[in-house]
């Protein structure tokens, strides 16, 4: 399976296993997991394509940097300009942002050390 395969495989695994959390939480807390969901797959499924890439690369370890100074952003941005502006609480989106952030970023974990793009998996 090449990286590629590997990251949208684990991006769905991701979006799908939040989306069932989505269904178990409480209806008051759904709205947050629904917004931060959303926001959090536009922006880092993109960054980890991009990721994905550039493995093997001389440009992984500044995408790398991007990613990361992105997530922190989003996180500032949703906790101090989104959440409030939505009238959302705060500590559920927060808590399912951050999970899916991180969720994210294992999964780009697992992909960059099973090997560059265009590679199988041993």
């Amino acid at each position: 399976m090449t990286s590629g395969r590997r990251y949208l495989v684990g991006l769905g695994a991701v979006a799908l296993g939040a989306l069932a959390l989505c269904l178990v939480l409480p209806s008051r807390d759904r709205p947050e997991m629904a917004v931060v969901l959303g926001l959090a797959l536009v922006v880092q499924g993109p960054l980890g394509w991009w990721l994905v890439r550039v493995i093997g690369t001389e440009r992984f370890l500044l995408v790398w940097v991007i990613g990361i100074g992105t997530r922190l952003g989003v996180v500032a941005l949703c906790a101090l300009v989104v959440v409030p502006a939505l009238e959302l609480s705060l500590a559920p989106a927060l808590f399912v942002l951050v999970g899916v952030l991180l969720s994210l970023l294992v999964v780009e974990a697992v992909v960059v050390v099973l090997g560059p793009a265009g590679t199988e998996a041993r």
